[in-house]
């Protein structure tokens, strides 16, 4: 494996073990590892956990309190790795659970804690469960533990009902039985490979109580629960009615998603949870119509944290973010859990590249944009995200001001949503690009023998390597930025802010002696000094105690 660039350590005083934060996750932030795209330790072009381990000192030095690992479980990979075939096994691509294990370890030892995904709503088509139930036919106990419905129409050709799934057309599948002949569908709302469970068999709750203890007996400190709103279905599986259903996901209630049963398995859950030492935590990636009914996951018998979605679809326009704030605040609130902010993930296109393009366009884009006004956009976005009172998540190569690639060439695309014409955009390839660490190597320091998906031509000028040290840099804003905020008493944790007079277009609030100004507009402003500046995402000049702000630049100042 390449060098790993190196970076200054952080002073061994300014990095809590493990055990020393109380209530650490309520102003966490933390830091989404894609394994497959993070770091390649044995040269195949697939990043791995060995890989993941050896840059943790990275993610220490960064600054973060803890790193979300996306799915390393064994699979088919028909979905990246979220149609899981055996949820107590490494997948062989990135390691083993000794793997695991060293990474847990080391990352405990370093003052980091690990988040792992966990898949409920469904899994893969090899999973032992679903095999079975194929083959032992209809009306066997196994069939119960999935969705298996017989077909409408004269000979049940026809789906059940007209659900679709997120990746396009229906979200049923028929299977052929034991003897050769069309027989029953099965629900999957996402890809054909990922059969969903039937949650209302005791035996899933089972199996899954049985999974959780397994992780936390390993030492994991919490999960990220995929497709959270998911799992519970409608009584009776009733037609929606409509077409086009994923334009109604995350506007609407749907029958299969968001349904008030799953609040039960939560509660449920959550005692397990609590059995264990080390405030361990859920976070829950639940799409839902409203931030209310998002904070209906972190009622404080349930799950610890919910990703704030509406915040991540939020124009980069201040009256937009001021609401989005509000409500989210708001909601929050009542039920005592802590807000989460967030700008980049898996899923949607890195907000460098998103910033860049005129607002309306969603969260799946291919067009590259304004290539100076998205970083610019993005480093702004990213002090005003910090600077919010909770608990933040950053993707992986944010932090070096990553764009999306967005001309990678069709031959060359995985995202199994690209495949389903009806579905999703299929883009996600494009934010899953592995990260570059060096200025040169045949993968810019990912590994040593390439990466699973194409690398830009001068992907080594944005890397680690390059950016540590460099005045300016997004990674040392990065760097400074988590370093400010975890010495700033008025930073992390809270539910409110103090929002103060601005021109239009700005943004500014106050919390405690800290203030914050976030200028959305394309020219500059001028705003009175608030004291010492902190910090800054662009230059700014203060004179008689007023100070310009440029277009799309954010600042902070202290009083104390």
């Amino acid at each position: 494996m390449s060098q790993q660039p190196s970076a200054a350590p952080a002073p061994t005083s300014a990095v809590a073990t493990v055990s020393e934060r109380h209530d650490w996750w309520r102003d966490a932030v933390i830091y989404q590892v894609y394994p497959r795209s993070f770091a390649d330790s044995n040269g195949d072009g697939m990043g791995d956990l060995e890989g993941a381990r050896t840059r943790l000192p990275y993610l220490r030095d960064l600054g973060v309190d803890a790193v979300w690992l996306s799915p390393f479980y064994a699979s088919p990979q028909a979905d990246a790795g979220y149609d899981v075939a055996d949820y107590r096994a490494v997948d062989p691509m990135f390691g083993t659970l000794l793997d695991a294990d060293a990474l847990i370890r080391d990352a405990h030892a370093l003052g980091l804690r690990i988040i792992v995904d966990l898949v409920p709503n469904h899994s893969s088509d090899q999973y032992e469960w679903f095999k079975r139930a194929l083959a032992e036919g209809p009306g066997s106990p196994s069939r119960d533990r999935y969705h298996f419905r017989p077909g409408k129409g004269k000979n049940g050709e026809l789906p059940p009902n007209d659900w679709e799934s997120v990746f396009g057309g229906p979200a049923w599948t028929r299977v052929t039985e034991p003897d050769g002949t069309p027989g029953e569908w099965y629900l999957h709302l996402f890809a054909p490979e990922q059969p969903d469970f039937n949650w209302e068999h005791p035996a899933v709750g089972d199996e899954f109580r049985s999974i959780l203890r397994f992780w936390l007996d390993m030492g994991v400190d919490g999960f990220r629960i995929d497709v959270a709103h998911g799992m519970v279905k409608a009584e009776g599986l009733p037609d929606l009615g409509s077409h086009e259903q994923l334009k109604l996901l995350g506007n609407d209630v749907m029958p299969f998603f968001d349904q008030d049963g799953v609040h039960a398995i939560y509660r449920q859950w959550r005692r397990i949870l609590d059995e264990y030492s080390g405030e361990r935590i859920f976070v829950a990636e639940a799409w839902t119509p409203t931030v209310e009914r998002t904070a209906n996951y972190v009622r404080p018998d349930e799950l610890h944290q919910a990703f704030n979605f509406q915040y991540l679809g939020t124009h980069w326009d201040a009256e937009e973010l001021r609401t989005v704030i509000d409500r989210t605040l708001d909601a929050m609130r009542p039920v005592g859990a802590p807000a989460t902010w967030v700008l980049s993930n898996h899923d949607v296109t890195r907000h460098a590249t998103r910033f860049a393009n005129p607002a309306g366009l969603g969260t799946q884009i291919r067009l590259a944009g304004d290539r100076a006004l998205g970083p610019r956009r993005a480093r702004a976005a990213t002090l005003l995200m910090l600077a919010l009172p909770g608990s933040a998540y950053v993707y992986q190569g944010e932090e070096l001001g990553l764009p999306d690639v967005v001309d990678l060439p069709d031959e060359v695309r995985q995202d199994p949503a690209y495949f389903r014409g009806a579905g999703q955009d299929g883009f996600r390839d494009g934010c899953r690009v592995p990260i570059p660490w060096t200025r040169e190597g045949s993968s810019y320091g990912f590994g040593d023998g390439g990466s699973w998906l194409p690398q830009p031509a001068g992907w080594g000028e944005l890397s680690v390597e390059a950016q540590t040290g460099t005045p300016g840099s997004t990674l040392e804003l990065y760097r400074e930025a988590l370093a400010v905020r975890r010495a700033t008493a008025d930073l992390g944790a809270g539910d409110a802010v103090e929002w103060l007079r601005a021109p239009e277009g700005v943004v500014a609030f106050r919390r405690g002696d800290f203030v914050c100004v976030a200028n959305t507009t394309g020219e500059s402003v001028a705003m009175p000094a608030y004291g010492r500046v902190l910090l800054a995402s662009g230059e700014i000049t203060e004179a008689s105690g007023e100070a310009k702000v440029p277009a799309d630049t954010t600042v902070w100042w202290t009083r104390a």
